[in-house]
Formats: C-alpha cells, sequence, structure tokens
C-alpha cells in the first residue's frame, strides 16, 4: 500500500506506507461501530487500519487548518469583508442550481 502526503505547499509526495508505520494505536469500538468501519472499508475498498488512519489523518489536517491565522491589513480585511458580502454574479449556471429541487426535500 503507498500513501500520499501533501507538503504544506500542496505537494504531493508518496511514499510506502509500511516504512512510515513504526508505533501502534489501540482503540476499545463497540461492535456495531466495528461493523460499520468495515462496512465503509469494504465500500472504498481498503483495509480496516488503510480506512481508519485515511478518516484520522484527514480529520486532523481539518482539524489544524481550521486553526490557521490569516493576517491582513485593514484594507485588505475590508475587501475580503466587501467581497463575501457581495451577492454572487447571476450565472445561467446559479439560476439552474437554486432552481433545481434539493434531493433531501
Amino acid at each position: 500500500m503507498r500513501t500520499t502526503l501533501r507538503t504544506s505547499k500542496g505537494n504531493a509526495t508518496s511514499k510506502a506506507a509500511s516504512s512510515a508505520r513504526s508505533t501502534n494505536i489501540n482503540l476499545r469500538i463497540a461492535p456495531a461501530q466495528r461493523a460499520l468501519i468495515d462496512q465503509a472499508a469494504r465500500a472504498v475498498h481498503k483495509t480496516r487500519t488503510g480506512f481508519i488512519l485515511d478518516a484520522a489523518a484527514r480529520e486532523a489536517e481539518n482539524a489544524l487548518l481550521d486553526q490557521r491565522v490569516f493576517m491582513l491589513s485593514p484594507d485588505k480585511l475590508q475587501a475580503l469583508h466587501a467581497a463575501m458580502d457581495a451577492p454572487p454574479d447571476p450565472s445561467e449556471t446559479l439560476r439552474a442550481l437554486l432552481a433545481r429541487k434539493p434531493k433531501w426535500t
């Protein structure tokens, strides 16, 4: 199995997963949770371990990315707020999207 690692600049690097693994993590979970994880892992053609590692790494990265601080000058902050508050430019694609009935209703 191979893993893909992303650098802080978004560049992908690949290395053999077996050479990167040198420590264990032991978990105690309910049988229903294990069954759910196993079912999901099979659905995406991964081992239980691979599925758990991928999901945990993705969540860890998201948690860290949520903690990023962006330093902006007052002018740039005002421009960012204006851009976020401005309505999107009308387009046929946007009109079609907004006219479509959501699948969950």
